[in-house]
């Protein structure tokens, strides 16, 4: 499932999926700013991509931290309880 020549670190959940704006709502457990590679990973999702913009409650925010909920653009459909993980 994780790619072991990748180095990432948990950094939150997928709570819900927006099919209609193909975006996720994400708890954070560890900081992500834009501009990070992130990984989502499922039981049917393994996802990789640019994190190019993020919202918390409905504003552009440029980093986000632990406890925080975000809103991200995805490139393809993700589910709810996959794990998301920072490339680092």
């Amino acid at each position: 499932m994780q790619d072991v020549t990748k180095k990432t670190e948990e950094i939150g959940v997928v709570t819900d999926f927006f099919s209609h704006v193909s975006a996720a709502a994400i708890q954070l457990s560890a900081s992500l700013k834009v501009g990070d590679t992130i990984l989502i990973q499922g039981k049917t999702t393994d996802l990789e991509q640019l994190v190019d913009s993020m919202q918390i409650e409905k504003q552009s925010v440029q980093e986000a931290g632990a406890g925080d909920s975000i809103g991200i653009k995805v490139n393809e459909r993700v589910r709810r309880h996959d794990k998301v993980f920072k490339v680092i």
